[in-house]
């Protein structure tokens, strides 16, 4: 039998470490590839990356701020129930509805969604169809110029509109208090 050359001893012994370290390779670069995404810990909840972005898992850090998913309504409508004849905030009949009104932007800034509003103005039957087409145009402008005001940038929110007395609400008289209302709606 002949005797193995130096070189050939070599391979036998680097042929294996190298076969180890081929089969180690995956298992470091997932290590290095870890370090790179997280999840949160029990109990299994949502978190907010650094680029602002929801994730969900069940192990992971629980240092990060909570993800809280905020769903903005496609159509809300606030019954400010304006006074006769009137379209400013000052002449809103219920405050309820300007409290909800702030909890509808609040929502709409707090999504990650870029929501796109349009702000649509409505009135009661008294007046004529011209005077009441600007009234229901003032009143989503107030609307509208409100919105903007509590920080929704204005490029996410259309130009006001007007259906003045058109598009009643059917379950109150033309000319209730309840047909003063603005609606707002969200493409996002």
């Amino acid at each position: 039998m002949s005797k193995p050359t130096n070189a050939l001893r070599a391979a036998q012994f680097v042929a294996p470490v190298l076969l180890a370290v081929g089969m180690a390779a995956p298992l470091m670069a997932s290590a290095d590839m870890m370090e790179h995404f997280w999840s949160a810990a029990e109990p299994q909840t949502a978190w907010v990356t650094n680029y602002g972005e929801c994730w969900q898992s069940k192990d992971g850090p629980t240092d990060l701020q909570p993800c809280v998913t905020v769903v903005v309504p496609e159509e809300f409508t606030v019954r400010l129930n304006f006074e006769f004849d009137k379209y400013q905030l000052q002449n809103v009949v219920n405050d309820n509805e300007l409290r909800r009104l702030d909890g509808y932007i609040a929502d709409v800034k707090a999504t990650p969604a870029n929501e796109y509003l349009t702000v649509v103005g409505h009135t009661d039957a008294k007046g004529s169809y011209e005077y009441n087409d600007a009234l229901g145009q003032r009143r989503a402008n107030t609307v509208r110029d409100y919105i903007i005001s509590q920080g929704v940038p204005a490029s996410q929110v259309a130009p006001a509109e007007s259906l003045g007395e058109r598009d009643m609400l059917p379950e109150y008289s033309p000319y209730a208090l309840e047909q003063r209302r603005v609606v707002i709606k969200s493409d996002g």
